[in-house]
């Protein structure tokens, strides 16, 4: 009754300042206590107990009324709550439809029950994050582990989250060799970017098992920085030489996907052992224009090639040649991930011409492709059409007449462009293909150049130029 009569915009306010008060209270209390401890009248200490009883149950009350929530500061400066105190709704079991445990609200937390695995156990956020400012308070069970890993893909060749997530890693280290029986790496103790860098243990300030600690993720365009109690752990740029060179060794030399999407989902673990989460809040940042030349004219620096087939470079082109062995399909693929873009480059097709731009698309070795395709091939055979490989084929064939756009034996000039579940192509000028897809939408990573199997293919590109919006 009283805080409707305050009116909702002010009941924010009014608990903020209800919070200050019983925390002056409180403090108020502790000098008088010193006082009581030293004066033998016991109404006086009666009084002093009372009072002090009275804070302490205000303070705790105006602590748990603002857990989960934003302030009026936080909503005007774009936070949301991943967690509102009440269900698990926005969170599903990764590569899942519905969330089915081990997972549960309790007391205004979100508790892992302690009974997932390496292999299960995870819940991840509904919607994906690009670039992030993300805060959460947490708390472990003795010698327990657990993790905050961001920036997850999803799919069937995905078995587990954390080889394609980043993890901030969440563990007991005091306890953890006395509970578990072996004792951590460095790189397996809390606040760690798990298996990449690693923070000053000594100067880290970490709080018991059983104690709320309160972390931070600062992902800004590839800008990381991992927070612990207010003080940061550790600060890296992700995709240079020095990341490439930690992700190529150790224990992600198997894992090519890892840590290369630029947008995921916020994901949960559950390790096996009791967790508690609350006062997860999230404010997105926006994401950096940037252009650059895909190819620079003299080497494959920033390509990986997959396959039998020939990618060399020749007068200032990037050739795709056919191999004697040309049962495979080849790739030459971008060593970073581009999921909205503007794409333009020229090719020219000097044998058969059988060949495509792969976009949103991840390899496997030794050439297995899973994305979509913008095709590249003889006259008639819909070169801007879009194609999904593995799945459910054409998505879009161009029009008869429009095969004669196609200039066989010439020099052509694509244009892809790339905006969430829009994907528009135009060859020498022309539009040709303009879609809607949610699925090709949800679809993240590498441009990819492929050169088809069967044999007498050669083909050359040049002047790939990208935006990445």
């Amino acid at each position: 009754m009283f805080l409707s009569q305050i009116g909702t915009a002010n009941v924010s306010t009014f608990l903020e300042n209800t919070k200050t008060f019983f925390v002056f209270l409180h403090f108020l209390t502790e000098i008088l206590l010193i006082f009581a401890l030293t004066d033998n009248n016991s109404i006086m200490k009666k009084a002093i107990l009372i009072l002090a009883a009275i804070a302490s149950v205000g303070t705790l009350a105006s602590s748990c009324s603002q857990d989960n929530k934003l302030t009026s500061k936080e909503k005007a400066e774009g936070w949301e709550l991943l967690f509102d105190g009440k269900t698990l709704d926005g969170w599903r079991d990764f590569n899942g439809e519905a969330l089915t445990g081990p997972w549960v609200v309790e007391n205004g937390t979100i508790r892992a029950e302690g009974e997932g695995s390496d292999a299960s156990g995870y819940i991840v956020t509904d919607k994906e994050y690009a670039n992030f400012d993300l805060v959460w308070d947490w708390k472990i069970s003795r010698g327990g582990n657990s993790g905050m890993l961001y920036h997850v893909m999803e799919g069937a060749k995905f078995p587990v989250p954390y080889v394609t997530g980043p993890e901030y890693q969440l563990i007991d280290d005091e306890n953890w060799e006395e509970v578990n029986g072996y004792g951590l790496e460095p790189w397996q103790r809390c606040a760690v970017d798990y298996a990449m860098y690693v923070p000053d243990f000594e100067t880290r300030k970490l709080r018991p098992a059983g104690e709320w600690n309160t972390s931070r993720i600062v992902f800004d365009n590839g800008h990381v920085t991992y927070w612990l109690n207010g003080e940061v752990t550790v600060e890296f740029d992700a995709w240079t030489p020095d990341w490439f060179a930690r992700k190529d060794s150790g224990k992600w030399e198997n894992a090519p996907e890892y840590g290369m999407a630029r947008k995921g989902h916020i994901c949960l673990q559950d390790h096996g052992y009791p967790a508690w989460f609350k006062n997860i809040k999230i404010k997105e940042l926006p994401s950096k224009v940037e252009e650059k030349d895909l190819f620079n004219g003299k080497d494959l620096t920033g390509w990986i090639v997959y396959g039998r087939d020939k990618w060399y470079v020749d007068e200032g082109t990037l050739v795709c040649e056919s191999a004697e062995d040309h049962s495979l399909y080849g790739y030459c693929a971008t060593q970073d991930y581009y999921d909205d873009f503007d794409l333009t480059l020229e090719f020219k097709q000097e044998a058969n011409g059988n060949s495509g731009v792969f976009f949103r698309s991840t390899i496997e070795r030794p050439a297995i492709v899973s994305g979509w395709q913008v095709e590249v091939a003889p006259r008639g055979n819909d070169t801007a059409g879009i194609y999904e490989s593995y799945g459910r084929g054409w998505l879009v064939q161009i029009p008869d007449e429009k095969e004669d756009i196609l200039k066989e034996g010439d020099w052509n000039t694509m244009r892809i462009l790339a905006k969430g579940d829009h994907i528009q192509t135009w060859l020498n000028g022309e539009p040709m293909v303009d879609i809607t897809d949610a699925l090709v939408g949800r679809g993240h990573g590498r441009i990819a150049l492929q050169i088809h199997d069967g044999g007498g293919i050669k083909v050359r590109w040049r002047n790939l130029h990208i935006t990445r919006l």
